[in-house]
């Protein structure tokens, strides 16, 4: 990919004639290149060893679930009018200075669909951005949760006192049950990936977020829904397998028992099954994070923890990130700086928002907008146990 388009000027009609002009180029840097046939193992799921070869030249993945401050979704992010490379660069700086390596990042196929070019010079200009801070993300393909009805264009604001309000699933409850737009999601994985499979400021691909997510869906659609995703989601694996990306696949498990294959639901199988490397996601207590990786560590794989850290359920840095260390394993905790998805409001601010009264507790987010910590232990903790943090 063309690094010399890291030159993001300021304001956003530059950037919006840089992004063009990445499109461009990047098609011409694609066509000139020559195809390579793929040799077997690159169409198909990584051997342990390969996993465990390629995790070992990585070093301790501690990082956030990045969504900057001014967007309250994945579309906001990523659209021409709101996509803000200065506030990246501000942000993905706070995750820098604490010590933090990777964040992971949702994308959503009507981006795709809308303007491709366009949205692969934004990414590749996000991506930029993330390396100069040396932060390699895992970027999210498809996400079950939350909103189902995702639309292009402006975005609602936040609701006031609610937790993630504006946040929209891809590819969404109507194109993801019609048929006719399977083509459409082929095309989406085809292309992004495919776009960036030998780029080595992408760390992996998470194919599918919390695949059997209920989401905003009614109870009486779920099932159908879980249904499809389970169709879709090795279809999913196979598309991205097939323009033979150099990073590898997964898809995070969350819920249900992951020690006993006969107890395992279909979609946990599938994605067990398909992933490279193993991620995970936990809200709870240390000892049930400590308990969730010794479930996986059958698998014989590299293993990942892609959301944790809910302060109010009993996930904090102090008890889980330690842990994770002692084994190995990656963290990702759910939020950077606290902004339009309200994150820092608990999960039961969708029944009872808090309106006139506020949590005397954050939830999730590290940081306030004005880049001081919300808890000073917590950067320093991270700092002292990443021991590459900046002060």
């Amino acid at each position: 990919m063309p690094r010399s388009l890291s030159v993001y000027a300021t304001g956003k009609e530059k950037v919006m004639n840089i992004s063009v002009l990445a499109g461009t180029v990047l098609i011409c840097l694609l066509g000139a290149l020559p195809l390579r046939a793929a040799t077997p193992a690159e169409s198909e799921r990584w051997s342990a060893e390969r996993a465990n070869q390629w995790y070992a030249q990585q070093p301790w993945l501690v990082g956030a679930n990045y969504i900057p401050s001014d967007a309250i979704n994945e579309l906001e992010m990523f659209q021409a009018t709101t996509f803000n490379p200065a506030l990246n660069d501000r942000e993905l700086g706070m995750a820098e200075s604490i010590g933090m390596n990777t964040i992971r990042v949702f994308l959503q196929d009507q981006l795709w669909k809308q303007d491709p070019e366009g949205f692969k010079a934004r990414l590749d200009i996000f991506l930029s951005i993330a390396a100069r801070h040396h932060i390699r993300p895992i970027l999210v393909l498809f996400d079950s949760c939350w909103g189902p009805d995702p639309q292009l264009g402006p975005q609602q604001p936040p609701i006031p006192g609610v937790h993630n309000s504006g946040w929209v699933q891809s590819p969404g409850k109507r194109r993801l049950m019609d048929k006719a737009v399977e083509p459409e999601l082929a095309a989406y994985v085809r292309g992004v990936v495919g776009a960036f499979a030998d780029d080595q400021r992408i760390l992996a691909w998470d194919i599918w977020n919390e695949p059997d997510n209920p989401g905003g869906d009614v109870a009486e659609d779920v099932a159908a829904k879980v249904e499809r995703v389970d169709e879709l989601l090795p279809r999913a694996f196979t598309w991205a397998r097939s323009v033979h990306p150099s990073q590898p696949l997964t898809s995070a498990v969350w819920v249900g028992n992951w020690r006993d294959p006969d107890k395992e639901s279909v979609t946990t199988k599938i994605q067990l099954e398909q992933s490279d490397i193993i991620s995970f996601h936990d809200y709870g207590w240390p000892e049930v994070f400590e308990g969730r990786i010794q479930e996986l560590e059958r698998m014989g794989r590299p293993i990942l923890c892609t959301e944790y850290m809910a302060r109010g359920a009993g996930s904090t840095f102090d008890g889980s990130l330690p842990i994770a260390k002692q084994y190995h394993v990656a963290a990702m905790n759910w939020g950077l700086v606290a902004g339009k998805t309200q994150t820092y409001l608990p999960w039961d601010s969708k029944q009872r928002p808090y309106v006139l009264i506020q949590p005397t507790l954050w939830f999730h987010d590290v940081f306030r907008q004005d880049g001081t910590p919300y808890r000073q232990h917590e950067v320093d903790l991270i700092r002292q146990l990443t021991e590459r943090g900046t002060h």
